[in-house]
């Protein structure tokens, strides 16, 4: 008897064509039928329509595709048995291959038969209902008694709740890409067919587009200079702002995207006039005193009065000019490139920010003699990124920074407006904290302005976390936190109020929930880099389907270490090793012995309820890539408090037949639900099949009653929707359901941390996304290791606002869920 796949396998050639063997059978895990649709452009365009029956895709060529409309009845050509992993294949079939052609997967999902599914495919008659990301509802295959090569089928849509006029809509036409990938029939090849130089013109077009917007890269506060090869410029008190030049139309952009081109004519004629048909350049503008030196205050008064003759706009990156992105290329050349530039258009209005060269404490001292802030270094074969970067750092004369000002005080004597600013910043949980005031920088006219603005802004209460009492606080008038004020002083004491402060001026061009005390972080060659680290055997190949090295991966952890790290920092984690890559066999370590790790630290069994390590540094984070590690899971809990957990965490775990979409629907009640609890939450993909949702909580609850009130929400959900949800564990209670995961709420349960990879073929990272973002996505492995770093150079933290969250699980929760 001829094995299902035998004419499968024997009209291909799999030395040559992508396609899968059909050698790896399913999985022993229980999971629903599953079905796909592959749009298939060879000789001819069709619809390869398939439904996985006996352990094979069962499979028909339908030439026009699926319709909607119960009256049309759409030819489906029965052809050979595919094997259950095709469901998933896309890519370019060899010229002069059986198939030959591009091959995206239109749409899958799971499907329900109604009835024997394998007596109504021996009859001829199948009646299946269907949930895809595109089509829904019950479906019907007919096998007719027309003469053909082939078995001639018929399929078509029963008229229910999701039938539609073809008249009116073809969801072909509608919807005609990839539901697994960005891909179009166009771009599933990497080279276009002769017969399509459109597409191929397409392609290079976009390629050559205008990014319509950009963010900034932004400087590290360090404590030293660093070693190596760094160019030093002059560190501009202004604001920092970013040019879009699109043929006439010029563009003056803050760091947080407000369009302040109208505020600046001048800067803008000028720009206009440069040699340039399209770019981005960065820099910043400033207003100079009688010695030269940038004073911010005057900059300011200079756009209160809308007298922006004096503005001088410095220059001094290039991001892209006349259609070429520069960003990947070294500073130096950059800069070269935008030297080049403005030297061929002199203008006062537009200035180039030099570099200096020599001893960088020399240079930062006369920095200091001549008033200036201080010194910008960057590293001088860096890319530009656009975000906050050690590949850039700041140098200061004195200390310096923005505060949020909270209050003020009535003038004394002679003086008018205001006597002082009561001034605070952000602490690590988000709150608001008094850092004392400042009374002294200011001239009568800004005295006058700046009142004016305040009175604005008054409240009845104050918005601190801890306001002043008694005599500090007589007379004060509150004020709601939206202004910021830029501020030097000596220093701040052990309460966390300045001293000396001097004021220089209010800023616009910050969003006030972004401003904590900034502290200095250790020169970028104290930190471990890939230079400093001791990679053993980094040519081993960890992922042999992508030939991803270890030195990659090392790589990979370097750059998002500022973005990995502030989730691990003190939080046990534990780690996946791979010494012999994914083809050998993986270790779970939840302890640090071996490992010689510099800035961890282990608990023991009586410390923290069983033995533990944290990594609390890039170095130690690198050291462990050193010894194989490819993932990292954290604790719900860190070395503040053991006992009571710092969150929860709901993990959204699929059977792997259904439809992307039912794991959006699925996360989307979920949040809901936590809206309706009054519980904020953040979503990051796993890098596996689902999403995980991260609740955080003040440390208030014990363990076990952070996990039983996990479980309740998991419960209410299944519950509500019991054909969709379930919280019973196992591969068979989740047969076309999604499982939500309360158990990793345990002590000493790990959740694969934010920004880890994940051990796994593509190596895909688990990602923090935004809830605006959530529709959009196309899978919880979207991002890999080759991928993500373009997303984080684009993108702000969708989870900044986490440390802020003050939140706990009340009585009123708790009775909305049956508990109480």
């Amino acid at each position: 008897m001829a094995k299902p796949l035998n004419e499968y396998q024997r009209k291909r050639d799999f030395s040559a064509t992508p396609e899968p063997t059909g050698k790896r059978g399913r999985s022993g895990k229980a999971q629903a039928l599953q079905f796909c649709i592959q749009k298939h452009d060879a000789s001819h365009l069709h619809y390869d329509f398939r439904l996985e029956l006996g352990g094979t895709l069962k499979s028909w060529a339908v030439p026009k595709g699926p319709s909607l409309d119960p009256g049309q009845k759409r030819l489906a050509v029965h052809v050979e048995d595919h094997p259950l992993d095709y469901a998933s294949f896309e890519g370019h079939i060899p010229e002069g291959h059986y198939g030959a052609g591009d091959v995206i997967v239109w749409d899958r999902g799971i499907w329900e038969p109604q009835g024997d599914a394998l007596a109504g495919y021996a009859k001829g008659k199948l009646q299946f209902r269907l949930h895809g990301e595109k089509l829904s509802g019950l479906w019907n295959l007919f096998r007719t008694r027309l003469a053909g090569k082939k078995e001639q089928w018929l399929l078509v849509k029963s008229d229910d709740e999701h039938a539609r006029s073809e008249h009116d809509y073809s969801v072909v036409e509608a919807l005609p890409d990839s539901v697994l990938s960005e891909r179009t029939l166009a771009s599933s090849h990497p080279e276009p067919k002769r017969t399509q130089p459109a597409a191929r013109a397409r392609r290079k077009t976009d390629n050559a587009t205008l990014p319509a917007i950009l963010k900034p890269q932004l400087a590290t506060l360090v404590e030293a200079a660093p070693s190596g090869d760094w160019r030093y410029e002059v560190k501009f008190d202004g604001y920092r702002l970013l040019a879009r030049i699109d043929g006439k139309d010029v563009r003056l952009f803050t760091r947080n995207g407000h369009d302040w081109s109208a505020r600046l004519p001048r800067q803008i004629d000028a720009l206009r006039a440069l040699k340039l048909t399209s770019g981005w350049l960065d820099g910043e503008v400033v207003v100079a005193d009688e010695n030269g030196v940038a004073d911010f205050q005057a900059l300011q008064n200079a756009f209160d009065s809308n007298q922006a003759d004096g503005l001088t706009y410095y220059l001094f990156d290039a991001l892209w000019l006349n259609g070429d992105d520069l960003r990947e290329q070294p500073l130096h050349a950059r800069r070269a490139a935008l030297q080049r530039l403005l030297e061929s258009q002199p203008s006062d209005t537009l200035r180039y920010s030099e570099d200096f060269e020599g001893p960088v404490d020399s240079l930062l001292a006369s920095a200091c003699e001549l008033s200036l802030e201080g010194l910008i270094g960057k590293r001088a074969d860096s890319p530009y990124r656009s975000r906050r970067s050690q590949d850039w750092i700041k140098l200061k004369c004195q200390r310096r920074q923005e505060f949020v000002i909270v209050g003020y005080t009535d003038p004394k004597g002679s003086r008018e407006g205001f006597g002082a600013l009561l001034l605070a910043l952000h602490d690590d949980s988000g709150a608001l904290r008094y850092a004392g005031r400042v009374g002294t920088g200011f001239s009568s006219q800004s005295l006058t302005q700046i009142h004016a603005r305040l009175r604005r802004l008054h409240s009845s209460k104050p918005a601190l976390q801890r306001p002043p009492t008694g005599a500090a606080a007589r007379g004060v008038h509150w004020l709601r936190p939206r202004l910021l004020a830029e501020v030097s002083y000596a220093q701040i004491t052990r309460a966390g109020s300045v001293r000396h402060a001097v004021f220089h001026g209010l800023r616009d061009d910050k969003p006030a929930k972004a401003i904590d005390l900034e502290r200095p972080a250790p020169s970028p060659s104290k930190h471990a880099t890939l230079a400093t680290v001791q990679l053993t055997h980094p040519e081993r190949v960890i992922d042999p389907s992508t030939g991803t090295t270890k030195q990659q991966v090392a790589e990979y952890y370097a750059a998002v270490a500022g973005w990995l790290l502030p989730h691990i920092e003190q939080r046990p984690v534990a780690l996946v090793r791979a010494p012999e890559g994914l083809d050998g066999e993986l270790f779970f370590q939840k302890h640090a012995a071996q490992l010689h790790l510099p800035d961890s630290h282990s608990y023991s069994k009586q410390q923290a309820g069983q033995a533990a390590m944290t990594l609390d540094s890039s170095a130690a984070l690198l050291t462990a890539v050193q010894m194989n590690t490819l993932e990292l899971h954290s604790w719900n809990a860190t070395g503040k408090s053991f006992e009571r957990p710092d969150r929860f965490v709901l993990d959204l775990d699929p059977d792997p037949a259904l439809p992307w979409k039912a794991m959006l629907q699925a996360t989307e009640l979920t949040l809901t639900l936590l809206d309706t609890l009054g519980l904020t939450a953040f979503i990051k993909t796993s890098g596996g099949k689902g999403l995980h949702v991260i609740v955080p909580l003040t440390r208030r609850a014990g363990w076990d009653d952070v996990k039983h009130f996990s479980h309740a929400i998991v419960s209410h959900l299944a519950e509500l929707f019991p054909e969709r949800l379930t919280d019973v564990s196992g591969p068979k209670n989740r047969v076309g359901k999604i499982f939500i995961d309360y158990l990793r709420n345990g002590l000493g349960a790990t959740t694969v941390c934010a920004y880890s990879l994940r051990a796994r073929p593509g190596l895909a990272a688990s990602v923090p996304v935004s809830r605006e973002e959530l529709p959009r996505l196309k899978g919880a492995d979207q991002w890999t290791i080759a991928t993500l770093l373009k997303r984080l150079d684009s993108v702000d933290d969708p989870w900044a606002t986490m440390p802020a969250t003050r939140q706990s699980i009340t009585r009123r929760m708790r009775q909305q869920l049956g508990l109480a």
